[in-house]
């Protein structure tokens, strides 16, 4: 599988850790940034670019890290048609993929440790989309308003 990552300073160890144990199990994982620490980098364009990367290379599935991920998530969904989650735990990994086909998933640096971090995100990569109606039509919904609103609505 394509992996898109990236990271803040907040975000930049686990960001390597992750990298490196994706790496180990065959995926192959494009770094986004940061490319190294600064402690006064900010995470919009990290994100951003990786979101944007996803949008465009169908199939792929995106990582942001940051402090909290709350950022990250917030950043990375403004890119058109990403459905990015933030994902604390491998049970809402494995909803965000099977209830809403989320592309990327956020998580937090500081609210993990390394090990809890790989065990939520190999929830997120190895839980498929259930293609269930129910899931499909909110997913339509949520496309049908992001493809037809305005600021004011």
């Amino acid at each position: 599988m394509r992996i898109h990552i990236a990271s803040d300073h907040a975000g930049f160890e686990l960001k390597q850790a992750l990298e490196d144990h994706l790496n180990s199990e065959g995926h192959e994982v494009i770094d986004h940034g940061a490319f190294a620490y600064d402690p006064l980098d900010d995470y919009p364009g990290f994100c951003q670019e990786a979101a944007k990367a996803v949008m465009r290379d169908y199939g792929s599935i995106g990582i942001v890290i940051g402090g909290s991920g709350n950022g990250e998530q917030i950043a990375a969904n403004k890119v058109h048609g990403v459905r990015a989650a933030l994902v604390w735990s491998p049970r809402t990994a494995r909803l965000a993929r099977s209830h809403n086909d989320a592309n990327i998933a956020a998580i937090g640096s500081r609210e993990h440790t390394q090990a809890e971090a790989i065990e939520i995100v190999d929830a997120f990569l190895n839980e498929p989309f259930s293609g269930d109606a129910r899931h499909l039509r909110r997913i339509k919904q949520i496309l049908h308003f992001e493809a037809h609103s305005t600021p004011a609505d």
